[in-house]
């Protein structure tokens, strides 16, 4: 356990590094694609080999597991994967356009998944105290508040997404200012449901670990919608003015 807490620590930590670097380095995939970070392969591809990883690692961590029979570690499996199936298998070929992502930004991709597969799956389904997650979990108000609050986040998510799709026709190629939904608030609205998403789920199993994925994610994704924000200014200038638009957080940044 002591391993296990000076993990989270160290995490925590290069999460810090991450957050701060990434509002000078801008990770090569998507609108920023950059050839400068190296070879870089299909999109689609990418985000297969990128997310998958998480998606398969927690499921073995479940399965090799003595709580595998146990009701509220599987209700959490499900929750989790939810996002991820869909995240690895579904949303990588729904991608219009031909974006690439540089192996070396998927090669840091894998290596964080697989490292967030053992802090959530570690905890799960092997450290965290026998008697925590009872059946009595499912009726705590944590939980309760927590799902609702995880499913709000994945619906933002999913619907941005597909709003962001929608703004191409097959084959173009061309990048458009997103509009409608929470588009109409934050330049970065599907960023903003996995955000919520992944604060929910630090609620609904109430640890530490799963609190540490949100701080990941924060850190990831808060430079990330600044960047857009900053591109949009300039490619779209005549539609961003009198928007008031926000990065990432409406009304707020």
């Amino acid at each position: 356990m002591t391993v296990y807490n000076a993990f989270l620590c160290v995490m925590v930590l290069i999460a810090i590094i991450v957050f701060i670097s990434l509002y000078f380095v801008k990770a090569s995939y998507g609108i920023f694609t950059n050839k400068k970070w190296g070879y870089a392969i299909n999109n689609k591809l990418a985000w297969v080999l990128m997310e998958s990883p998480v998606c398969i690692c927690m499921i073995l961590l479940w399965l090799f597991s003595d709580r595998r029979n146990e009701l509220v570690p599987f209700v959490f499996l499900i929750i989790f994967e939810i996002h991820y199936i869909q995240r690895s298998f579904i949303f990588p070929f729904l991608i219009r356009g031909n974006s690439k992502m540089s192996i070396a930004t998927m090669l840091m991709g894998i290596v964080f998944n697989i490292a967030n597969a053992a802090m959530q799956g570690l905890w799960l389904f092997y450290l965290a105290p026998a008697d925590k997650y009872t059946p009595e979990w499912l009726l705590k108000p944590q939980f309760i508040a927590g799902t609702l609050l995880f499913f709000t986040g994945w619906i933002i998510n999913l619907r941005s997404d597909y709003r962001i799709r929608r703004l191409r026709a097959p084959g173009d190629t061309k990048h458009y200012l997103p509009h409608g939904g929470l588009f109409e608030y934050v330049t970065s609205a599907n960023y903003f449901g996995e955000l919520i998403e992944w604060l929910a789920f630090a609620i609904l199993t109430w640890s530490l670990p799963a609190l540490v994925f949100f701080i990941w994610t924060f850190a990831n994704l808060v430079p990330r919608a600044h960047a857009i924000y900053n591109k949009y200014k300039v490619e779209f200038a005549e539609e961003m003015e009198g928007k008031h638009l926000k990065r990432i957080f409406p009304f707020i940044y």
